[in-house]
């Protein structure tokens, strides 16, 4: 299955990450393709109830989501569960989970990190048999968009925490380096951001080799 998750707060005519999931999606060209739009549909943001749920169950070891529900113990904690089993269950599902992250003020969406907040529940990505990711044979891509320029070698370099903070939540949870698929279009904002103006080569030829690397990956 793949899992197509957008992020981004603006339309698909705005939205850059939007039209490139949707590239990726449309080559990938699997009938069992299920999207969630989290703009659209937010995620709730965990509660109280979740985090004293969550230890509870980290005190019992690994637990896998089936056992949880016996470990609840209020209202509160059952909406929690409630909540957050759907997602789960999405993302055990996936073979490829497709994610557009647009950077927002140097990071991610809070969109996103309500969804990361709430499917990385304690335990429940872990085999208890082995002790091993769940996740260790999905293959993760992440479409990244930034309005200005973060590469290698730019004044805004070490202001990207969007890519360390994608690839450090990832790869602690399992997903094995070669399965993590990290493509960035920048300069994205060239058009509408004056103190960009004379980079518009730079912006298409950014979007042209994110687009193509996309168009490879889906085929695969």
């Amino acid at each position: 299955m793949l899992l197509h998750i957008d992020s981004s707060a603006d339309t698909t005519a705005d939205s850059v990450t939007r039209q490139l999931t949707e590239t990726f999606a449309r080559t990938h060209g699997t009938a069992d393709h299920r999207h969630r739009d989290l703009s659209a549909e937010p995620v709730p943001p965990i509660t109280p109830a979740y985090t004293t749920l969550g230890r509870r169950v980290e005190r019992e070891g690994f637990v896998p989501p089936a056992k949880v529900p016996a470990l609840i113990e209020s209202a509160a904690e059952q909406r929690e569960w409630d909540l957050t089993r759907p997602y789960l269950t999405e993302l055990l599902a996936a073979d490829t989970l497709l994610l557009g992250v647009p950077m927002y003020n140097f990071s991610i969406p809070a969109s996103l990190k309500a969804w990361i907040d709430r499917v990385t529940f304690p335990g429940a990505l872990t085999d208890p048999d082995t002790g091993e990711s769940l996740l260790r044979d999905t293959r993760v891509v992440v479409v990244m968009a930034r309005g200005g320029g973060y590469g290698p070698g730019t004044p805004r370099e070490h202001f990207d925490f969007q890519t360390s903070y994608l690839r450090a939540y990832f790869g602690n949870l399992g997903v094995p380096p070669d399965h993590l698929h990290l493509v960035a279009a920048e300069l994205t904002r060239v058009d509408v951001m004056p103190h960009l103006a004379g980079l518009e080569s730079l912006a298409a030829a950014s979007l042209t080799r994110a687009r193509a690397t996309l168009t490879t990956l889906a085929a695969v």
